[in-house]
């Protein structure tokens, strides 16, 4: 733990792996960081329409683009269960890990934060059938499991228990000493790689460091090969920013000698692509640009959303345990000094009480950022949408090229906790909310069930629409 300890230190005092040049992108201090009051050049305004509901705590939603038209939502306990065309929800679920294991269900989910996250579709499913989950492991006391899963195109719709015990295959056994902050998405990149967003596996505050420590996968946004043989779980992309990170990269890194680099081991995980991360749940890349956003949720103060353009090198430090947003942390006032870590966020949004000591906030307040996808219509380019998990609140983040700057627009405020999003196959953004409490072990069916929900134009609703309230249509 010293040597945690003291590599953390040292690399809040000098200089981190730089990232790839954003151009006039990066914000240059924290008043160049977006906050909600913005207006994104020719956004329309937007409504979100129910398109199915009965799910138990959905946390994950996403398309296959095999052509089906089929949208996947995760619940937690467990299960995936698919949307038709149609709207209808498909009886049989798409995958059920509840009755893998002679123990039952093989997923973890005695805490809000445990259980079935996320699934993603390999690039060439249609070809190959290939499904990857990652889920808290009840056998392994709640260690992060992301394997395969090998599809049978006889049965496209329902992998039967035979099909997952037969075609399961393990990439990573992740522990995971607390029972919150996982992360939890994953998703391919462009480039055809796996992405794994995993959150610092500590309580409050980071007690373990890992936000800062290269030598462990929490607290980071991996990036693995998964195209390799069936023996070998999978392989380091060659150019991740650790992948060669040899003793000189690591001294000049954290600023130590050769007798300091020995005594304290500091070495680096190759899978790492960013890292300072707190809890990126949600991630998304834009379809059409290949720009990554990363919903951060934050502490108790200030949530973050972090821009990473498709041509990084990847090693960014996000700035997390140091810093909250563009922020010190812990957020003590609001003309607290203390350095920037890394790379500045796009935009954030404070939490009612911004600081430890001050007024609460005006405007824009929430508690949990949930990415929720990429918008390319409406008005909208490059807009990512953000809906949060205790206000309702709905926002965009958008690039301003002729005031040169960041904008982060406030949509609307509904009465949904938002828990995840994705895009579908024709580019809308989707996203699930469910009125998920930090319960006790009543387990992910005790909440009451949740909804699908596509956000359009405003001007494309229909009467024979479901419109989710917000605070101007209410009844």
């Amino acid at each position: 733990m010293r040597a945690m300890a003291l590599a953390a230190v040292l690399a809040a005092t000098t200089m981190v792996i730089p990232a790839a040049a954003y151009a006039q992108q990066v914000p240059a201090g924290p008043a160049d960081v977006a906050k909600p009051g913005g207006k994104i050049p020719g956004a329309q305004k937007l409504a979100l329409v129910k398109v199915a509901d009965g799910f138990h705590d959905p946390v994950g939603v996403t398309a296959a683009n095999d052509g089906s038209g089929r949208i996947f939502v995760v619940e937690r306990a467990g299960r995936v269960r698919i949307v038709g065309k149609d709207g209808k929800v498909l009886p049989e679920p798409f995958i059920d890990l509840t009755n893998f294991n002679p123990l039952g269900s093989d997923v973890q989910t005695g805490f809000v934060e445990q259980g079935l996250w996320s699934i993603a579709f390999h690039p060439k499913f249609k070809d190959n059938g290939y499904v990857f989950v990652h889920y808290a492991s009840l056998p392994f006391n709640g260690a992060s499991i992301i394997a395969r899963i090998t599809v049978d195109p006889k049965s496209p719709n329902h992998v039967t228990s035979e099909q997952l015990t037969k075609s399961i295959k393990v990439l990573m056994n992740i522990p995971q000493p607390y029972y919150n902050h996982y992360g939890g998405m994953i998703a391919f990149g462009p480039d055809g790689k796996l992405y794994i967003g995993k959150g610092d596996a500590g309580w409050e505050g980071d007690p373990l460091n890992a936000g800062q420590n290269i030598n462990v996968l929490w607290g980071k946004l991996l990036r693995i090969d998964v195209d390799t043989p069936d023996d070998v779980a999978y392989a380091i992309p060659k150019d991740n920013p650790f992948a060669k990170a040899d003793k000189a990269q690591l001294m000049s890194l954290f600023g130590i000698n050769e007798q300091g680099f020995a005594q304290n081991k500091i070495g680096s995980r190759p899978e790492i692509w960013a890292y300072g991360l707190r809890n990126p749940y949600m991630f998304h890349f834009d379809q059409k640009s290949g720009d990554l956003f990363i919903a951060d949720v934050g502490q108790n103060h200030w949530e973050e959303i972090d821009y990473q353009p498709a041509a990084s090198k990847g090693g960014e430090n996000y700035g997390w345990k140091f810093n909250q947003g563009s922020y010190c942390h812990p957020a003590l006032s609001e003309d607290q000094k203390c350095p920037i870590v890394g790379v500045l966020p796009a935009a954030e949004y404070p939490h009612d009480q911004p600081f430890e000591t001050g007024p609460k906030a005006k405007e824009g307040t929430g508690c949990s950022a949930q990415g929720l996808g990429v918008a390319n219509y409406g008005g909208m380019n490059k807009t990512y949408l953000v809906g949060d998990w205790c206000s309702g609140r709905l926002f965009g983040v958008a690039w301003d090229s002729s005031a040169n700057k960041w904008q982060m627009q406030e949509f609307m405020q509904t009465q949904l906790q938002f828990t995840a999003g994705n895009v579908d196959a024709d580019g809308f953004v989707l996203a699930t909310n469910c009125y998920c409490f930090y319960t006790d072990d009543k387990g992910p069916n005790a909440n009451p069930v949740g909804a699908l929900w596509r956000i359009i134009p405003a001007d494309k609703v229909t009467p024979d629409m479901e419109v989710a309230k917000t605070k101007s249509n209410q009844k």
